[in-house]
């Protein structure tokens, strides 16, 4: 039930009782108005229409803008009626008005409806109404025309707070059930899919052939759900134009270990400490970057399904990431020819993106050992990165190769 329901419903019954009320005190004073017929045909009307709109003080979503306008329009010229059907008589004494303190609640409505703006511009209104059938601005009209403007802004700023709690609440609630529901999947998952994953990766391993391509792909499988279950999902690396995309106004340090995530599987082992390694966001992404092209290198030169593993070593003052895969190495002039070629994929990818961070790139090739990326970066950019360069390279170059 919303919080708003026991406003609504005391609502409905404060204005069925003050305007029977508002009819009581007219006929016990009928006799000192000087035209009764003005008196009671108003009362009549506001009675029928206290009557038959009862059902719509049932919500605010019953309560439009155009019915709280008549509604505040009766109470207005109720009040307006009043010296016509009064006389002189009570009326100059401070007496009631035909509505009486019915013209309340046409402002709590207000209040409850559209919050503390509403009822201001409602409780205005009325107290304008009130100064101008009484032609002046006595003690006690001053201290009614107060009262009701302070008492419906109150209620109106409080059921905006209520609102605005209730959303809140309702978002919790929602954040609770999908984490449970998360905690579920995520046991089912794991008694079940994981295990299924991980003897089909063992079982194709073994067998060799077609199935030892069955039992990679389990495996890349396995890892992905692991992933998701433990850490959620994982943004998308790059956007269509290839590069890392992030915000540009944000300045908040990133976990590179977070943006190397992404490039574990089952075939690529990522290691590092077990706190975050924070870079400066640009840097973060460069050097993920990196890491990207030099795994791009891996599956291109030594094969799909060849193994490669990343160290992370977070230093006082700069980052150190190697890549190294078991491949059969580079040959020795081998990245000259590439360049020479305009395969531009350690040249620029990886090198020229760690010089533009103030860091270094070296490769570790020994022909049938395998080849080793070396990446240092400094905590404190000192080549003025993307925003000082206007450059940004390919995560992959064209033909994917060194």
């Amino acid at each position: 039930m919303s919080v708003e329901q026991p406003l609504w419903r005391a609502l409905t019954a404060y204005r069925a009782l003050t305007a029977v009320y508002a009819v009581a005190i007219a006929v016990v004073a009928r006799d000192s108005y000087e035209r009764p017929q003005v008196a009671f045909g108003y009362l009549a009307v506001l009675l029928v229409w206290t009557l038959a709109t009862l059902p719509r003080f049932t919500g605010a979503a019953r309560c439009t803008r155009p019915f709280l306008a008549v509604d505040t329009g009766l109470a207005l010229a109720g009040i307006l009626l009043t010296p016509l059907a009064d006389g002189a008589g009570r009326h100059a004494a401070d007496g009631p008005t035909l509505p009486s303190i019915w013209t309340a609640g046409a402002v709590l409505a207000c209040a409850l409806k559209g919050g503390w703006r509403w009822a201001a511009a409602a409780s205005t209104l009325v107290g304008a109404a009130n100064l101008a059938q009484r032609g002046e601005a006595s003690p006690n009209t001053l201290h009614n025309v107060l009262l009701v403007w302070v008492a419906a802004i109150a209620i109106g700023y409080v059921v905006e707070v209520a609102r605005a709690s209730e959303r809140t609440l309702a978002r919790a609630l929602e954040i609770q059930a999908a984490t449970r529901e998360r905690e579920r999947l995520a046991r089912d998952i794991h008694d079940g899919v994981l295990q299924v994953l991980a003897m089909v990766q063992r079982r194709g391993t073994a067998v060799g052939g077609e199935a030892a391509e069955l039992g990679r792909l389990a495996g890349e499988q396995e890892a992905a759900l692991r992933r998701l279950i433990t850490q959620g999902p994982v943004p998308e690396p790059r956007t269509a134009a290839g590069s890392d995309a992030a915000p540009e106004d944000d300045t908040r340090p990133q976990d590179l270990m977070a943006l190397l995530g992404r490039y574990a599987d089952a075939r690529v082992t990522l290691s590092g400490p077990g706190t975050p390694v924070e870079l400066a966001p640009h840097a973060a992404r460069e050097t993920a970057a990196a890491v990207g092209a030099a795994l791009d290198n891996v599956r291109t030169h030594v094969g799909p399904g060849a193994r490669a593993w990343v160290l992370v070593e977070d230093e006082p003052d700069q980052v150190l990431v190697s890549v190294r895969d078991e491949g059969p190495g580079i040959p020795e002039g081998r990245l000259a020819e590439a360049a020479e070629e305009g395969r531009l994929g350690v040249a620029q990818s990886i090198r020229g993106r760690l010089r533009d961070l103030g860091g270094t790139a070296e490769l570790v090739s020994v022909p049938g050992q395998g080849t080793e990326v070396e990446l240092i970066v400094p905590k404190q950019d000192q080549g003025g990165g993307e925003a000082a360069t206007g450059r940004r390279y390919p995560a992959r170059t064209g033909e994917g190769t060194q």
